[in-house]
């Protein structure tokens, strides 16, 4: 899996790496970032930001798009540190490894490493925060896919436990105070929670849970992007005790997972792992059954990674 070095979007060195089907493009003029993942010669799942494409430097936050790393919970001052400026880069073996500099005002450094499989269209991204400040930190990893507009984010439910066999709660689920449950992006089913992206919505929503089942999947037409990604029972993870979060605009849908709360000391690092899968010709329906008819064929493919 060679790396080469291409222009994308403005930028004049991105590092690309592709298949025979998918191609994933990293910025290397800024970052840490994924900027594209997507189908050779197809649309990016991944969403782009047109005004923000190319640019570098300064001291403004840029969302740019694509997949970030960030730092939960959200202080904007910490979590919102601009990634305007280039990173250190090198193929390692059949993957490539991305790190920023240190940040000037946090202290903390974010490096991604990834591997594109090269028979299958399977992305595994490690993400690793480390502390250079001679204090210790609290923090968790917090990995943000921001996706095309267009589609759904599918999360699943836990398993149904029949009353009164089982009496103890299953899964935690957390609102934010602009989160509107009646609002018509919503589909709260069974088996599982649905949230569409709606380029004319006036508001965002957002939702977070405890997903033990380890996975999200986004709908947009008939392609689907799976994420799966870890979850410690051992774990206290932040905002209520999250691993997964979900944000919608007028614009994008993200799709986030986020590891448990560490205190890191002088020179520690915490990783945060995701596995990134994508299929296309798959017709996902509305309801549950229709749901688990066409994803649950998709997730065995994921178990024999």
């Amino acid at each position: 899996m060679k790396v080469e070095v291409v222009p994308y979007s403005g930028w004049q060195k991105c590092l690309r790496m592709v298949n025979d089907e998918v191609e994933v493009i990293v910025t290397a003029e800024v970052g840490p970032r994924v900027i594209r993942f997507g189908f050779i010669g197809g649309v990016n799942e991944f969403v782009e930001y047109p005004e923000q494409m190319g640019l570098t430097g300064g001291e403004e936050y840029r969302a740019y798009g694509g997949h970030r790393l960030w730092i939960a919970p959200e202080v904007v001052e910490r979590t919102k540190h601009p990634d305007n400026l280039p990173v250190e880069w090198a193929q390692e073996g059949e993957g490539l490894r991305v790190t920023a500099p240190v940040e000037k005002g946090t202290g903390i450094q974010k490096s991604l490493r990834l591997w594109l499989n090269p028979q299958r269209n399977h992305v595994h991204v490690i993400h690793r925060i480390t502390n250079h400040n001679i204090w210790p930190v609290t923090l968790a990893p917090w990995a943000l896919t921001v996706m095309a507009p267009g589609g759904r984010v599918i999360v699943p439910q836990e398993p149904y436990r029949p009353h009164p066999d089982f009496l103890l709660p299953v899964r935690p689920l957390v609102l934010w105070g602009y989160t509107d449950m009646s609002d018509p992006r919503w589909r709260w089913g069974r088996r599982y929670v649905q949230l569409r992206q709606d380029s004319q919505a006036k508001y965002p929503q957002k939702f977070g849970a405890l997903n033990t089942l380890g996975w999200a999947a986004y709908v947009n037409g008939e392609r689907v992007f799976l994420k799966r990604f870890p979850y410690d029972p051992q774990a206290q993870y932040p905002d209520f005790g999250c691993n997964c979060e979900f944000f919608t605009n007028n614009r994008m849908l993200e799709v986030e997972s986020l590891g448990g709360l560490v205190t890191l000391e002088p020179g520690e690092s915490v990783t945060h792992e995701e596995h990134w899968y994508l299929w296309r010709g798959v017709q996902v329906g509305d309801s549950d059954e229709q749901i688990e008819a066409a994803i649950t064929p998709l997730l065995a493919q994921t178990q024999e990674v």
